[in-house]
């Protein structure tokens, strides 16, 4: 049942005394890089896989940790706490991957799943085709974690929801806005990676996600539109928020979802297109993200979505977009939900092009799959959303490089006679090989010689990818570079969810299908 503000806080206390209690275990886990107890876990892990028969075992404490805090109007709907713990062992025996996990962290439960890792990899040495070949790597031992002012987990409920119902009291000042919903999720990742040549790997990264939105209902027509804030997700404190312009652009929230209920239905048809980066974010992410994914590409990966049509023998050949276009995977870009010291492989994190000046470059690699296209060395791609999960190849942040000249979104409008301006993430849908898609959005603008002539309504646009990206004749500059992303996103059976992030400055398109949706909303 919902709850108001003052029977919230008169339950606070109650909740503060678990949330204490689980900041308590959470500290407990970190900085046990010298811990004996957890050295004796891993130890015996390796040495049981060893002798059972491993030629390579690694080994992973991971403690994962989510607060989610969601509100409506004057009332918080709900506060969600999860945290799990444990221990997964994989290994390399026969020539194939074994993997066991447990929520038991003791020694001999170690020793156990560790044996049990092996025997799965036998049995499934019986229908390998090829056996599994590591790139080498050299074995680290480090410590890595977020750059942080303030851990929003010390942050106290109260204090959060405080915020989040004074945003919704500035929206609900806005004429014509009937409902606002915000929220924050915060997530915590501790994790002790121990392999058999000797990495030794301790990181703890936090990652935060405000949401807030408005909604505005028509008094006579009954129709909604909304408007959401496009304050990304981050990997980052509490002070990711405190410096943000939530406050700030409350009220504009409230303003623009009311602006959105009379504006003009768009006219479809070849236009060229201008895409702020909250929106181009998820474009990069469905078209070129996923595409390059080495696993689709070679159809080892088939679920959320599909393979590739960007295979192998295309490499150093496609021209995937126009000349200005470069797209860089990171996995060390600040602030970046994927960004991390060291990938599940005990690989140092890197920088490298997937697309250069257009043209098929690269690809997302782990350590097995480096030889797949004659590399020497993984991309350090892997990843295991929990203790439970077998790591495997997971994206990293994926962006568009801005262009040489420093324009901004302004400077795209004045340079365009006749187009649309997409601002704001919406509903989207790509096929199984990445090839076709269609996005939407949240504000809509016509541009008429060089200006803003009028908000639309009931706008999306079609393409084919590398029409699409061929297609992209003017890119922002530096300065109007922004880092957008989702704190989750699926792949594998069994699925799992890693967070990524996506920057690009804003980008015009020249003649793209822009397509009217024309499904009226009533309240």
């Amino acid at each position: 049942m919902p709850l108001s503000r003052r029977q919230f806080l008169g339950s606070a206390g109650a909740l503060a005394l678990v949330s204490a209690a689980a900041r308590s275990r959470l500290a407990s886990a970190r900085g046990l890089l010298v811990e004996p107890v957890l050295d004796d876990i891993v130890r015996r892990a390796l040495d049981a896989a060893k002798k059972a028969g491993a030629t390579y075992a690694d080994v992973r404490l991971v403690r994962r940790r989510s607060e989610t805090i969601a509100t409506r109007e004057d009332r918080v709907e709900r506060v969600d706490a999860t945290e799990s713990y444990g221990v997964g062992v994989r290994v390399l025996a026969a020539g194939a991957w074994g993997f066991a996990a447990t929520s038991r962290v003791e020694p001999r439960e170690a020793e156990r799943v560790a044996r049990r890792a092996v025997d799965t990899a036998k049995a499934n040495a019986r229908i390998l085709r090829t056996p599994v070949t590591l790139a080498p790597n050299p074995a680290r031992v480090d410590v890595w974690q977020t750059p942080l002012v303030k851990d929003p987990f010390k942050i106290s409920v109260e204090d959060k929801v405080e915020l989040l119902l004074a945003l919704n009291a500035e929206v609900l000042k806005v004429k014509g806005v009937k409902f606002v919903s915000s929220g924050v999720t915060c997530l915590g990742e501790w994790k002790l990676l121990a392999t058999s040549e000797g990495a030794h790997i301790e990181q703890d990264i936090t990652r935060i996600g405000p949401t807030l939105q408005a909604t505005a209902v028509g008094v006579t027509s009954g129709e909604f539109e909304s408007r959401a804030h496009q304050l990304a997700p981050a990997q980052a404190g509490w002070e990711y928020i405190e410096e943000s312009s939530l406050r700030a652009d409350a009220r504009r929230i409230g303003e623009e979802a009311v602006e959105k209920l009379s504006a003009t239905g768009v006219e479809p048809g070849k236009r060229d297109l201008i895409l702020d980066p909250g929106n181009l974010y998820l474009t990069i992410h469905e078209s070129i993200g996923h595409a390059t994914e080495l696993d689709r590409a070679l159809g080892y990966e088939a679920n959320f979505a599909g393979t590739s049509f960007a295979t192998p023998d295309m490499l150093g050949k496609l021209m995937y977009g126009s000349e200005i276009v470069t797209v860089f995977a990171d996995k060390t870009t600040p602030r970046g939900l994927a960004t991390c010291g060291y990938d599940d492989d005990g690989v140092k994190t890197q920088k490298w092009n997937l697309i250069e000046n257009g043209k098929l470059v690269g690809y997302q690699t782990t350590r097995d799959q480096a030889a797949f296209l004659g590399e020497k060395a993984s991309r350090g791609t892997c990843y295991g959303q929990d203790f439970a999960s077998f790591p495997f190849q997971r994206m990293p942040n994926v962006s568009l490089a801005p262009g040489k000249d420093d324009r901004g979104a302004k400077d795209l409008i004045a340079a365009t006679d006749d187009g649309v301006l997409i601002q704001g993430n919406g509903s989207w849908s790509i096929d199984h090989q990445r090839k076709n898609f269609q996005f939407g959005g949240q504000m809509f603008f016509e541009v008429r010689k060089g200006k803003i002539a009028r908000a639309l309504r009931d706008v999306a646009y079609q393409a084919q990818t590398l029409d699409f990206w061929r297609s992209c004749d003017l890119l922002g500059g530096p300065s109007s570079w922004e880092l957008h992303g989702a704190l989750g996103d699926g792949k594998g059976e069994p699925s799992q969810s890693n967070a990524v992030s996506h920057g690009c400055p804003p980008a015009r398109f020249r003649g793209v299908n822009i397509l009217n949706t024309n499904q009226r909303k009533r309240a």
